[in-house]
């Protein structure tokens, strides 16, 4: 057993959820020391590490949802000088044959952090990252709900009179705010002038959301380039897309420990898919990073059209009998392995 000043080194394990947090303590060699659940406060924290800290020396902790329910947590034992290690959900297979339990759940994190199985970094909420972040999820919001309030609008045109049908069919999202902005509803018949009142609210909430998008792009684009100019600097790499890519990354970019864990977490290690319709095929690997995946189509995207090296790898590959899927999978990967270097470099 290990022991430092007459005291056993211990590890903590932690299975978070929104109002109640699990901790499970193993000594050096696996043994369950207690479990025990504490409030997700401020004061529930203090309390779960005391508890932790009153077997021994608390080692490590892991902790489950790191970047949801146990981020407060997490924060709150990196503060105190804990090592802190982010640890997955049970496989579903462990909790078919287990049975659903907070108590064990928190041993099972407990376990991967003492065999080593767990061993990541979190990726931190306390830093630029984070605040480009949450600026992100409003952005990604506000597009969403833009998006709708067009797809509203078609809608109404497509069941509407066949006068507004004629008027405002096939024109782009832009050709079409415009022209329903110009409508002037005047009362007569019923259905038709209650569809053009109706028309004319999704262009309001659409007028909104631009402007809400152009005051988050001012707030967004100063935080990217004083955290990675160096990654704007990349040909296709913008404000937008480079922002995306620092969010998977983190705060600590330094806890990306290799470039393949990097290309992992961003969705272009394929895995072969042996079976069915997608036999010879590739799928994402699971737990990659989908705004990460994204980001990096968008820069192949602009590279494939725009940057001659790119279009000379595109077409040699070609050649070779290369689908453009499979061209795209392979550029991403190459992407990713730039995007890398620079933020480890930012880092």
């Amino acid at each position: 057993m290990t022991i430092v000043e007459d005291r056993p080194v211990i590890t903590g394990g932690v299975d978070t959820h929104a109002d109640m947090h699990v901790a499970a303590a193993l000594d050096p060699v696996g043994g369950l020391l207690g479990v025990q659940e504490f409030p997700a406060t401020a004061a529930g924290y203090a309390s779960l590490l005391s508890w932790l800290r009153s077997f021994g020396i608390l080692a490590v902790a892991a902790v489950e949802g790191t970047g949801s329910y146990g981020a407060g947590l997490a924060r709150h034992l990196a503060a105190a000088g804990v090592r802190v290690v982010e640890v997955d959900r049970p496989d579903r297979q462990d909790r078919a044959r287990q049975g659903k339990s907070d108590p064990l759940d928190a041993v099972s994190a407990a376990r991967a952090a003492l065999s080593g199985r767990a061993s990541g970094a979190p990726r931190g909420r306390d830093g630029a990252v984070e605040a480009i972040r949450a600026l992100m999820v409003a952005k990604r919001s506000a597009r969403q709900e833009r998006t709708q309030a067009i797809n509203q609008a078609r809608a109404l045109i497509m069941t509407g009179p066949e006068e507004l049908r004629a008027r405002f069919v096939r024109r782009s999202p832009a050709q079409l705010i415009e022209a329903i902005a110009a409508l002037r509803p005047r009362p007569g018949d019923v259905p038709g002038y209650a569809t053009r009142v109706a028309l004319r609210e999704p262009v309001r909430r659409d007028w909104f959301l631009d402007a809400q998008l152009d005051r988050l792009d001012e707030l967004i684009g100063p935080l990217v380039t004083a955290r990675a100019p160096g990654l704007l600097a990349l040909h296709g790499v913008g404000p937008d897309t480079a922002a995306m890519l620092l969010v998977a990354a983190g705060d600590h970019p330094e806890r990306l420990r290799s470039e393949s864990s990097w290309a992992h977490l961003c969705g272009v290690a394929p895995i072969p898919a042996s079976s069915g319709k997608t036999a010879g095929r590739y799928r994402l690997n699971r737990g990659g990073d989908r705004q990460a995946n994204s980001a990096l189509w968008r820069i192949v995207i602009v590279r494939m059209s725009s940057h001659p090296a790119t279009r000379a790898y595109a077409d040699r590959r070609s050649k070779e009998g290369l689908s453009k899927k499979e061209i795209i999978r392979c550029l991403k990967r190459y992407v990713a392995r730039e995007v890398y270097r620079q933020l480890r470099n930012g880092a």
